[in-house]
């Protein structure tokens, strides 16, 4: 498939301290990330909080301004586009926020919070535009006597609901959803995620992910982009990162997701100490403090996002003599209790069985 969006050496750094006499303290969030996304796929960027993954998904909307790079869509750079431009592009580009207890106006009524977008790009007349609500909240599973409400009426999941129906609502080709159900309970989660697939079914969407829950990630990405400190360290089809994983922090990520039977321990790899200081990151590898794997070239060189195969990419320079492990490979047999647990746990995540209902 074609690229719709092209990241071409993405940076974008923070001041967070301008002294009288001396350099200003900087902090480089998003560090030369490129990378390319399929039109129709299910892109997903994970890494633990405060590796940048946020701010590169307002780099690609701009919602933020880059330092330098360049964000290609069909043909436009988007970092570059007159203010004009920019904002009829916006009809394409659309974005779903983290928090859904803060991203909705309280004044304004849920119809009016997913009007306004039509408004905004001078879509459809006044009728047009009311039978678009009332369409877009069913599609959501929501009704429409719902658009007279104010969003306090609402619990998180239909307020997540209301944003991505909001999102819709220009017509958009790209939906980036931000950690879209991180702040809500799990069997909600669930039934967020199955909306989210269905609709990118139903209108021909390009989704991009961002978030931590790999367990999520793993059910809806087709391809997966790990960050970490700014950067991208591995890049592959979602099936092979989770079975064998390149990257020792992939590996690491893969590590930290629970095992159903509490009885049963995988095998994890050593990582000691902390994250290191996003404003004086290491030299050579920025994982080298805190990889059991790391020799002297590791800890000198700041090794790229070189191919490695069957679609992946990998920033290691041992990725073709380590062994690491995923999550396919072998794991203590489970008892039978443990293993319908954790089938009845994979039915909800994939909308097999009943949750709980968010109304």
């Amino acid at each position: 498939m074609s690229a719709i969006l092209s990241v071409r050496d993405l940076r974008k750094e923070f001041v967070t301290a301008r002294p009288l006499f001396g350099t200003p303290t900087v902090v480089r969030a998003v560090d030369g990330v490129s990378l390319e996304v399929a039109q129709g796929e299910t892109f997903a960027i994970v890494g633990e909080s405060g590796c940048g993954k946020s701010t590169l998904a307002r780099l690609l909307l701009r919602l933020i301004e880059p330092t330098e790079g360049e964000v290609w869509y069909h043909g436009e750079d988007l970092a570059h586009l007159p203010p004009e431009r920019m904002r009829a592009l916006r009809r394409d580009l659309q974005f779903i926020f983290q928090d859904p207890f803060s991203s909705l106006n309280p004044r304004m009524t849920v119809g009016a919070l997913i009007e306004e977008p039509m408004r905004a790009h001078g879509i459809g007349t006044a009728s047009d535009r009311r039978a678009r609500v009332a369409d877009l909240l069913t599609r959501v599973g929501l009704t429409p006597a719902h658009a007279d409400r104010y969003p306090h009426e609402f619990s998180g999941g239909q307020r997540q609901r209301i944003g991505i129906a909001r999102a819709l609502a220009s017509g958009p080709t790209v939906l980036i959803g931000d950690e879209p159900v991180s702040a809500l309970d799990v069997s909600i989660q669930a039934q967020v995620v199955n909306l989210l697939e269905d609709l990118k079914d139903e209108f021909g969407l390009t989704l991009i992910v961002i978030a931590h829950d790999l367990a999520v990630i793993r059910h809806m990405a087709d391809r997966v982009a790990v960050m970490y400190l700014g950067e991208i360290v591995e890049t592959a089809p979602a099936d092979a990162l989770f079975e064998a994983p390149k990257h020792p922090y992939s590996e690491t990520l893969l590590a930290a997701i629970p095992v159903a039977d509490f009885g049963a321990r995988r095998a994890r790899p050593l990582v000691e100490g902390d994250p290191p200081n996003p404003i004086d990151p290491p030299p050579g590898c920025r994982f080298h403090p805190r990889c059991p794997y790391a020799q002297d070239r590791c800890r000198a060189e700041r090794p790229a996002l070189s191919p490695a195969g069957e679609g992946r990419a990998v920033a290691c320079h041992r990725a073709a003599e380590l062994d690491l492990t995923g999550l396919g490979d072998p794991t203590p047999k489970r008892s039978a209790d443990a293993e319908r647990r954790f089938d009845l746990y994979a039915r909800a995540l994939a909308g097999a069985v009943p949750t709980n209902n968010d109304s």
